[in-house]
C-alpha cells in the first residue's frame, strides 16, 4: 500500500474534494479530513467481491485501486467519510439490506461528485 494523501497530487486531489463538500449543507459539520488517509490499494480490488469498484472508504481511510488520482473518483469516497462522520454505525449497515443502485448512500456521493445517476438494476458500481 503506498499513501496518496502525502503526495502533491493526492494532497491536492483531497483538498479539491473537501472544497466541493464543504459547499453543500447536507450535515451539521464539514467533512473532516485531518485523519483520512489515502491509499493506493490494488490488491484489495482483486478480492472477488471488490472486482467491480475504483475505490472503498471505510471511516478515515480511503482506497483506491490505480493512479491517477481523480477528481470524481476522490469526492465520491470523501462524500462515504463524511456521511460516516455523522451515521457511523447505520450508513455501513445500509448496505446488508438496501441494493447497491439504490443505497441512499451511493446516490448522495454519486450526487456530490458530480457523477451521472446510474441505472437501479446496474450492479457495477458507481460511474468513476
Amino acid at each position: 500500500m503506498r499513501r496518496l494523501d502525502t503526495r502533491p497530487d493526492g494532497a491536492a486531489a483531497l483538498a479539491r474534494a473537501k472544497a466541493r463538500l464543504d459547499a453543500l449543507d447536507w450535515y451539521p459539520r464539514p467533512v473532516r479530513t485531518a485523519r483520512v488517509r489515502m491509499v493506493l490499494a490494488p490488491w484489495f480490488f482483486r478480492l472477488p467481491f471488490m472486482r467491480r469498484f475504483q475505490g472503498y472508504a471505510a471511516w478515515n481511510l480511503i482506497l483506491l485501486r490505480s493512479e491517477p488520482v481523480r477528481d470524481g473518483l476522490v469526492t465520491h469516497e470523501l462524500c462515504h467519510v463524511w456521511q460516516m462522520q455523522h451515521h457511523p454505525v447505520r450508513m455501513p449497515l445500509t448496505y446488508l439490506y438496501t441494493p447497491y443502485g439504490t443505497n441512499p448512500w451511493e446516490v448522495e456521493a454519486r450526487r456530490a461528485a458530480g457523477q451521472p445517476r446510474r441505472d437501479p438494476g446496474d450492479l457495477e458500481g458507481p460511474a468513476r
